[in-house]
């Protein structure tokens, strides 16, 4: 697959296969995710993975499609308004990346705002100078639906004087 048909063909997984998946392939896949633009090479994300006890805390209604690789993406506030949305951002870069990374493998993914609830973020632990950008499900797809149609892009541009 070329890299316009992993993005195109990428779905969010609801429902995963219970076959595990390589802790190694995962470090991998993040390792080359942190090649995301990112200000001043700050790399604000921080990966928090999510055991047992944790995710049965969290209490998802879908309990994260029994994927079985769960994990928190962490942002930087950083030291002012500016820097925060830069580092926020940069995760969601960081993040696009893993995604793709992964179907592009075989793997799916379904990102949880479950965290940003005052509860997901005692439950996760999450340090007062770092925002929560998702919970990451990672696994093999049992299904995958088809894609939406997408807005056309003459819609979304403008062009000023």
């Amino acid at each position: 697959m070329n890299l316009s048909e992993v993005i195109k063909n990428r779905r969010t997984i609801k429902k995963f296969k219970e076959e595990s998946i390589d802790g190694e392939k995962v470090k991998q896949w993040l390792q080359t995710a942190a090649y995301a633009p990112n200000h001043k090479l700050t790399e604000p994300w921080e990966i928090v993975f999510i055991g047992s006890e944790t995710r049965a805390e969290l209490n998802h209604k879908l309990n994260f499609g029994n994927a079985p690789v769960l994990f928190s993406i962490l942002s930087h506030k950083g030291r002012n308004e500016l820097e925060r949305e830069e580092n926020l951002a940069a995760v969601a870069c960081f993040l696009q990346n893993f995604m793709l990374l992964a179907w592009e493998n075989g793997v799916g993914t379904f990102w949880s705002s479950v965290g940003a609830s005052p509860k997901g973020k005692q439950v996760l632990q999450v340090p007062t100078d770092y925002d929560i950008v998702g919970v990451i499900a990672a696994g093999i797809p049992e299904e995958i639906k088809e894609a939406k149609e997408r807005t056309s892009i003459d819609l979304k541009i403008k062009h000023l004087k």
